[in-house]
């Protein structure tokens, strides 16, 4: 679905501080490529009810138009994430990072070189490779097409909307490989601890991203929870309650 009619608070970035013990406690949570914050918004949602300090933002090129998303560099994105824990890291003890699919590949880039400043990673069906897709490729093919259709939103419920654009620019998907290039040599400096979300039946990515993320990371502490009921946009999905228990039982195990 395009963004068409999509409320404003789908598009927009969110950010509420916290309360209590947990308000010291900073997590940002990062959506994924032509999407939307409304994807993690329901978790940090979730998050804040439990005294959480939570930011979710929108990253340059999204939430507006595909034109905006065509004239946006890779760095930009991991920028934008950096700003939101320099923000958390004036008013929190620890920050973790949780990011979705792209957001996820942009979430790893940034904890390669935050990891003093970060105390543990979450990802939900990670990106880290599109197999025999080059960004060479990719590049000369942007001359000739400007852009093209993506498929519909991968959620088994059916009764869920997910905002995003309804196409993608040539030069975008370019820019989205050049990021995953440019992070996947970093996996090895990482030693941050990690949950890693996987759904078991995912039409968006193989599960060949998250293998390569559980074997190149360089954390020693590194978990997988394997979702049944739910399909790439898992945080919106059926197993959406897995994911919120699950990372509470992670803060927590890192001592919150």
């Amino acid at each position: 679905m395009g963004l068409e009619g999509a409320p404003q608070e789908a598009i927009t970035a969110w950010a509420a501080h916290g309360n209590g013990e947990n308000s010291k406690i900073g997590i940002v949570l990062v959506h994924g490529f032509t999407s939307t914050p409304s994807v993690m918004r329901p978790w940090a949602e979730f998050l804040n009810n439990q005294g959480f300090t939570v930011r979710v933002p929108l990253l340059p090129g999204h939430g507006t138009s595909i034109a905006e998303l065509e004239n946006v560099s890779w760095p930009q994105w991991p920028a934008e994430i950096e700003i939101q824990i320099n923000q958390l890291l004036k008013e929190c003890e620890k920050v973790f990072l949780c990011g979705f699919s792209m957001g996820a590949a942009a979430s790893l880039h940034v904890a390669a070189r935050y990891q003093a400043q970060l105390a543990g990673l979450i990802l939900v069906n990670p990106m880290i490779h599109r197999k025999n897709v080059w960004p060479t490729a990719v590049k000369v093919a942007a001359r000739f097409v400007k852009s093209f259709g993506t498929a519909g939103s991968d959620i088994k419920a059916g009764d869920v909307t997910q905002w995003k654009y309804d196409r993608t620019p040539m030069r975008a998907a370019h820019q989205l490989l050049c990021l995953l290039e440019e992070t996947r040599p970093l996996l090895t400096r990482i030693k941050l601890p990690l949950l890693l979300f996987r759904s078991a039946t995912d039409h968006t990515l193989p599960a060949s991203n998250s293998e390569i993320i559980l074997r190149e990371i360089g954390s020693t502490a590194k978990e997988e929870v394997v979702l049944h009921n739910s399909y790439h946009v898992a945080p919106l999905d059926q197993d959406q309650k897995v994911i919120f228990t699950e990372s509470l039982r992670f803060f927590a195990k890192i001592g919150t």
